[in-house]
């Protein structure tokens, strides 16, 4: 005999659930030698529907800590009071901030308990702690990462095409604020939700620094509108140092009534004084 559960039925999980509503964002923090680097855009969405486009989606926990939010909104902000609340009581306990990594761990282990019961959180803890700057990944099912590249949300493939393409370690600190912004930026013209505008933190020695505010598709423009260096070099690299010729195209040449040309920029030097 077959028997059927009432809230297996769509129609009763969305009466008690309420309806799935697609979100998205585009997150992004990275470390480099001058400390660590958080971008996210502003946009929140509900479905269709633009919940707010001016949302803050980096929150600060203490001084020398922040992290990107990715997620249900309402669980990111919860999530990241009762870990302020947290850490403020082992600041008191111990006399001093747990580490970076200690935060990361502690958060992992809180939400894991709630494995399995539509929790949707995924941050990237940004901090400089003694060890100096460091990066972790959290997921509210207790997945925990270290790293020095992480994206997160709908447009983050898009972003990491650019973080790969561009990311050093040893970038100063305008370079890493331009490939924020730029990864962000490109990610927002792609992802249909994300948007609004590009927020820009830095983590330092001495805390962190909330650096600007910019309207994604300005700088969208802007940057369509910059020359491509790379390219400009290749260009001038292929006509300094000519291809030379391979042996099946030296072949066709000799083996043709004319033979090589005066003028034929891959003419061997020995066959030019024959």
């Amino acid at each position: 005999m077959i028997q059927y559960s009432l809230y297996s039925h769509p129609l009763l999980e969305d009466l008690i659930h309420g309806p799935r509503l697609a979100h998205g964002t585009t997150t992004l923090a990275f470390r480099f030698r001058h400390g660590v680097i958080a971008a996210a855009d502003t946009r929140s969405s509900c479905g269709n529907y633009v919940a707010c486009p001016a949302s803050r989606k980096v929150i600060p926990v203490h001084q020398h800590l922040l992290g990107t939010t990715s997620g249900t909104s309402a669980d990111c902000a919860t999530w990241y009071r009762v870990l302020q609340r947290e850490l403020r009581l082992r600041a008191l306990r111990e006399g001093q901030l747990p580490s970076v990594a200690s935060a990361a761990k502690l958060l992992s282990a809180m939400m894991s308990h709630y494995r399995g019961l539509d929790l949707c959180v995924a941050t990237a803890l940004c901090g400089w702690d003694r060890s100096g700057p460091a990066l972790f990944y959290v997921y509210s099912d207790g997945t925990r990462l270290q790293g020095d590249i992480f994206s997160v949300g709908s447009g983050s493939p898009y972003a990491y095409g650019v973080l790969d393409r561009g990311y050093r370690y040893d970038m100063t600190t305008q370079e890493a604020y331009a490939l924020a912004r730029c990864a962000v930026a490109h990610a927002t013209h792609r992802d249909a939700y994300s948007g609004g505008s590009v927020d820009l933190f830095h983590v330092r020695e001495s805390g962190w620094e909330y650096v600007s505010r910019n309207d994604a598709w300005v700088l969208y423009s802007e940057l369509q509108k910059l020359p491509e260096p790379e390219k400009e070099e290749e260009e001038e690299a292929s006509e300094a140092h000519p291809e030379p010729a391979t042996p099946t195209e030296l072949a066709k040449v000799e083996n043709s009534p004319r033979g090589l040309e005066p003028g034929d920029s891959r003419m061997p030097a020995e066959t030019e004084t024959l």
